[in-house]
């Protein structure tokens, strides 16, 4: 990936002192792991923040790059909520600083946030969340596709098989397969072979899917296999973590047409051509 020293990030630095930031919590989402991705906000609090709680084992260096040089980083990998949170609270109560809690991907997707928004709430900690792009997203754009396709699919499910955590009954994979939408498959390669079973319950074996690994990463690796080849190919590629998967008729050859740039269709801005 090479260092993030983009002119980007060269223009950034003289905006420091511009863009004040409270004494408060900055929950970010940094993304599918491109420094790239990130938002302009992410960036402009990643400049300015006092203390950075870094998810190390999550999120690539490149991204320290854009935090002040006399910033304090804490690397979290190894540490748990009840380590995590007294560092919070004292850095913002006690020394009046601003703290940014840096998270992968989009803080409203598996990102474990909800226990600590409820431990600062309680804390009276202010905070703000400020979102990222998620894996699905970054994967879509890698494949090129679009995931709503009209006249073949117009809903996205974003799930995961039942793990450590157990996924509600009403929430089981073959339950929600039963749709043959477009469905992101997180957080389940060490279960591949059941959720392989439980997708071919309903979509077509020739289903096409898209195995993504480590999105945005400089050793990224995206290959699309028919459904039934799921579990195969993730055992020969040895993938075991980081991995996402896309089970989508968009994937194949779609050639519906959206109605919006239509020649026909009008609305409050066209006309139609009629």
């Amino acid at each position: 990936m090479g260092s993030f020293k983009s002119e980007y990030t060269e223009k950034l630095s003289y905006k420091k002192t511009l863009y004040a930031i409270e004494p408060s919590v900055y929950i970010v989402g940094a993304g599918p792991g491109d420094p790239d991705l990130l938002t302009v906000k992410a960036q402009k609090l990643l400049a300015v923040a006092d203390v950075i709680l870094f998810a190390d084992s999550l999120i690539p260096e490149q991204i320290l790059e854009l935090c002040r040089e006399d910033a304090e980083i804490i690397r979290t990998a190894n540490q748990t909520l009840e380590e995590i949170l007294p560092i919070m609270i004292d850095r913002v109560r006690s020394q009046h600083k601003s703290l940014v809690r840096l998270h992968s991907g989009d803080p409203s997707l598996y990102s474990a946030i909800h226990e600590q928004m409820h431990l600062l709430r309680k804390a009276n900690i202010p905070f703000e969340v400020i979102p990222g792009i998620s894996a699905f997203q970054a994967a879509a754009a890698k494949l090129k596709v679009e995931l709503t396709v009209p006249g073949l699919v117009q809903t996205i499910i974003l799930t995961r098989i039942s793990g450590r955590t157990e996924v509600p009954a009403t929430e089981k994979l073959a339950t929600l397969a039963a749709h043959q939408a477009s469905l992101c498959l997180y957080l389940s390669a060490r279960h591949v072979e059941n959720a392989q079973a439980k997708l071919l319950e309903h979509y077509p074996a020739e289903t096409p899917i898209a195995i993504c690994f480590r999105i945005g990463w400089p050793d990224e690796k995206i290959k699309v296999v028919p459904l039934n080849e799921m579990a195969e190919s993730t055992h020969k590629e040895k993938l075991i973590r980081t991995t996402l998967y896309i089970i989508s008729p968009a994937l194949s050859t779609a050639k519906g047409r959206s109605r919006l740039y239509h020649p026909e269709h009008s609305h409050l801005f066209r006309s139609s051509h009629n």
